[in-house]
């Protein structure tokens, strides 16, 4: 299977397709992105045009074996980036990338894995170690993709990629618990909802097992423990470097502490931050100067 090429999108160049593709998503920080110097910008943008279209495949409604289809045609695809014969706009963009960043090819196959786990329409997680391992393909590799772009050091970044892809995926399940049971995905361990009084794997079975605060307090202190290792590590970092992913830090760490505060006894309450929030953030550490 070809992955298609979006026809709504500029074809004058690859870095015209992949920075329309970036600004249509949506994300807070485009134009943030956009004062970086321009081979890391056009790194950022192809790593972050790479993850949304393999998210928009795994979250999609194509039937279950097109999408692992499109996947599979995804890893196809990295390998031909890699020996530098890929035609796909958001490839090509990525190959000029290749010639200036050390980006790994593991770590683009570890996000579509990641993506996979997505993919089927009913998702449970056996335990905290598939846990983690589902957070570091969707979260912690895309840290390792963007750290040699933004110019941290390679064992620096490494470090600060678990433990900040780790906080922000926990912090991000953590809010949307029964957004993810609407769509039959539950991200919390089963063996923690077993041990907190759930009866079986079903929706109602999770969202009422009589315990489900203890889960939601446990992982939240977990992704605390990782916001203090990855602050520790950002602080010791060249300042520059680390700026991009000290802002992601600071917005999620804001989504963090209102979790705290709302507490797990109401979980649809709402404790996202405005897109001005998010837009103040970035002006603060830096990314608008």
């Amino acid at each position: 299977m070809n992955i298609p090429i979006d026809p709504t999108l500029p074809s004058s160049s690859p870095d015209a397709y992949v920075e329309a593709m970036v600004k249509r998503a949506g994300t807070s920080f485009f134009w943030g992105m956009r004062r970086l110097e321009p081979a890391r910008r056009r790194g950022v943008f192809a790593v972050y045009a790479f993850c949304r279209d393999v998210d928009d495949v795994a979250d999609g409604d194509l039937p279950l074996d097109q999408k692992i289809e499109l996947l599979a045609a995804w890893r196809d695809e990295v390998d031909r980036i890699f020996d530098g014969t890929a035609t796909h706009p958001i490839s090509r963009t990525i190959i000029e990338t290749l010639k200036k960043f050390d980006l790994q090819r593991q770590d683009f196959i570890d996000v579509i894995d990641g993506m996979e786990m997505d993919a089927h329409p009913r998702v449970r997680i056996k335990d905290i170690n598939e846990l983690e391992l589902y957070c570091d393909r969707v979260a912690c590799a895309v840290g390792r993709l963007c750290v040699p772009i933004f110019g941290l050091k390679h064992e620096e970044g490494i470090e600060l990629s678990r433990a900040l892809g780790l906080a922000l995926q926990l912090t991000n399940i953590l809010r949307d618990v029964t957004e993810d049971a609407g769509r039959d995905r539950v991200y919390l361990p089963a063996d923690m909802l077993a041990d907190a009084g759930a009866v079986g794997q079903g929706i109602e079975d999770v969202l009422t097992a009589p315990r489900l605060n203890d889960v939601c307090a446990s992982l939240a202190k977990r992704a605390g423990n990782y916001f203090d290792q990855a602050r520790v590590i950002a602080g010791a970092a060249d300042p520059n470097a680390a700026r991009p992913a000290i802002m992601m830090m600071e917005v999620y760490h804001r989504v963090y502490l209102r979790l705290l505060r709302r507490g797990w006894n109401n979980l649809d309450q709402d404790v996202g931050l405005s897109k001005f929030s998010k837009i103040i953030i970035a002006i603060r550490y830096g990314l608008f100067s």
